[in-house]
């Protein structure tokens, strides 16, 4: 195997591993603010992911800088190609990132209201339209000979890539309820699982969809196939263990669902980097689009040494931070109460 096509599968890596961390970030930033009926719940759930959510994205930093470095060719034309929608994404983090850090700044509860709305803005824009981006690496842009995008915004709007952004948005939301069932008590929790269960079966229909539209328009192949099919089975795990009321199993499931669908479009738009629609010559492929031998020889030294120590460190905050979050004293009881009534 090439050292362009190992950093292929480290970027691949480095994509799933943002959407399954992250994943549930953007789910749990758009639940809070309707599993939580009080400012004590909404709190319940933001705490879930305080100590994670900045962590998380380093994976999509690092998934871009990877690109930057290993494939400068494809890092040029998909994210020139993709400008706007990028500016878009950096907004919606960075209000994302104001968010959790000032919402409870100030005492009053339109300032609350106002982070909070502005929190789910940016968790359900970042996975739609990187979830189209995506989308279009294998449905395909208007790329010429060289290398140069050759369309508009409207034609980054491709029917597949709305499909993955859709796709990769619902998961999130059943990724975000699975992990708040799983971390919190109460209320919260009981109301995450109910909506993770009505969740499950129209996120089902939505990879079965993604993974015949994919195996469609790839190549094909038995190993396509069953990349494909891998997010299909976890699915269906994840809605029948939701059933049986097995949070830590949905969990995990939901997690192999987000990041099988992720690892599915890099394997069939393997040996390419990012498809031509204007022309099947003007792909962009792994070995054509890489750096040099030695530039990714020293890049995979690094990698080598340092991903084993960002793997342990953050695997190190999970455990650290891995009870259930429970509601304050006081306001468990009012919940109690409100729930008996």
């Amino acid at each position: 195997m090439s050292l362009a096509t190992v950093w292929f599968v480290v970027v691949a890596v480095f994509w799933v591993g943002f959407f399954v961390l992250e994943g549930f970030d953007f789910g749990v930033g758009v639940l809070h603010r309707f599993l939580g009926r009080t400012e004590e719940e909404r709190r319940q759930a933001i705490e879930t992911v305080g100590p994670l959510w900045d962590g998380n994205e380093v994976w999509l930093i690092v998934g871009g800088a990877a690109i930057f470095a290993a494939f400068p060719d494809w890092y040029a034309t998909w994210f020139s190609a993709g400008y706007l929608a990028l500016m878009l994404v950096i907004v919606a983090l960075i209000i994302r990132g104001v968010a959790f850090e000032w919402r409870t700044k100030h005492d009053s509860g339109r300032w609350r209201s106002t982070f909070s709305w502005m929190l789910v803005t940016g968790s359900v824009l970042v996975p739609l339209l990187l979830g189209v981006a995506l989308g279009d690496l294998l449905a395909g842009l208007p790329v010429d000979s060289s290398a140069e995008f050759t369309g508009d915004f409207v034609d980054l709007l491709t029917p597949y890539g709305l499909l993955v952004g859709v796709s990769l948005l619902v998961l999130c939301l059943l990724h975000g309820a699975t992990y708040l069932a799983l971390r919190t008590e109460g209320p919260v929790g009981e109301r995450a699982h109910a909506l993770a269960g009505r969740l499950a079966w129209p996120a089902l229909l939505l990879v079965v969809a993604f993974a015949v539209w994919t195996i469609a328009i790839s190549e094909g192949g038995p190993w396509r196939v069953a990349a494909a099919a891998v997010p299909v089975v976890a699915a269906l795990a994840a809605a029948v263990l939701l059933r049986e009321r097995r949070d830590g199993r949905s969990f995990a499931a939901t997690a192999v669902t987000i990041g099988g669908v992720v690892a599915a479009l890099f394997a069939n738009l393997f040996p390419a980097v990012l498809v031509s629609s204007t022309s099947s010559a003007n792909d962009l492929t792994v070995s054509g689009a890489a750096s040099g031998h030695y530039a990714l020889t020293v890049m995979t030294v690094v990698a080598v040494v340092m991903f084993p120590v960002v793997l342990i460190y953050q695997g190190w905050t999970y455990w650290v931070f891995r009870r259930r979050v429970a509601l304050p004293p006081a306001a468990a009881t009012v919940a109690e109460t409100s729930a008996s009534s």
